[in-house]
């Protein structure tokens, strides 16, 4: 995928969940007017195959969501030896207004599960901005048997928070991974997990959190 190709539209509804206003205790601060522009400069994995995942932003500037339509791990049966662990990386050029920066205050995924008993599988997610050491990793498992859809969200505390440096473009980076595995599960026996919807895509929503850089200052 060439790089600052804008992906959007293929997303049927956005979760908008707004982050809180201004005061004195989070340092959060209204959404800024301006829109921002998320790019995509890569895409690179198995679970997010060249035209399979696309970026739309929220109106109101508080959330952007990632959609993906073939995302699945699967172990067991007669399941292919490489299959059990499916991974995207995005490398995302975002354009935020002048004199405001931003951090992933929380991440919303959710999909369908079948795994037999004695099967297990992980969804995880980490977040890192480009020439940062600052890497948020978070993970939720999943036992079985298990046979519905499951929704996990990742939050970081105010204090914990990995903000974009003010007054230089860093592109942010996140990665995600889903990993099944067979264990105990009799033989012959197929267990699988998709980050998926109700239309077969998978909507993963970032919630954004914004702050003003030191005097405004901008670029």
């Amino acid at each position: 995928m060439t790089g600052g190709l804008l992906l959007s539209g293929a997303v049927a509804a956005l979760v908008t969940s707004a982050l809180p206003a201004h005061n004195p205790s989070s340092g959060f601060v209204d959404p800024p007017p301006d829109k921002i522009v998320i790019n995509v400069a890569t895409v690179n994995g198995s679970g997010c195959p060249a035209g399979t995942a696309a970026v739309a932003v929220s109106e109101d500037n508080t959330a952007f969501t990632v959609t993906y339509s073939d995302y699945l791990a699967q172990a067991g049966g007669n399941s292919d030896p490489t299959a059990f662990r499916k991974n995207c990386q995005l490398n995302l050029i975002v354009h935020v207004p002048q004199g405001f920066t931003y951090a992933i205050a929380s991440a919303d995924y959710r999909g369908f599960a079948l795994l037999q008993p004695g099967a297990s599988a992980v969804q995880r997610a980490s977040y890192y901005f480009q020439g940062s050491s600052s890497t948020v990793y978070k993970n939720h498992t999943v036992s079985g048997a298990y046979n519905d859809n499951w929704q996990a969200t990742d939050t970081t505390d105010w204090a914990q928070l990995v903000w974009a440096p003010c007054g230089v473009q860093r592109n942010f980076n996140i990665n995600t991974e889903l990993r099944v595995n067979a264990g105990t599960s009799a033989p012959g026996k197929v267990s699988f997990m998709t980050m998926d919807s109700t239309d077969g895509d998978i909507s993963t929503v970032y919630h954004m959190a914004w702050k003003e850089c030191p005097g405004k200052s901008g670029k």
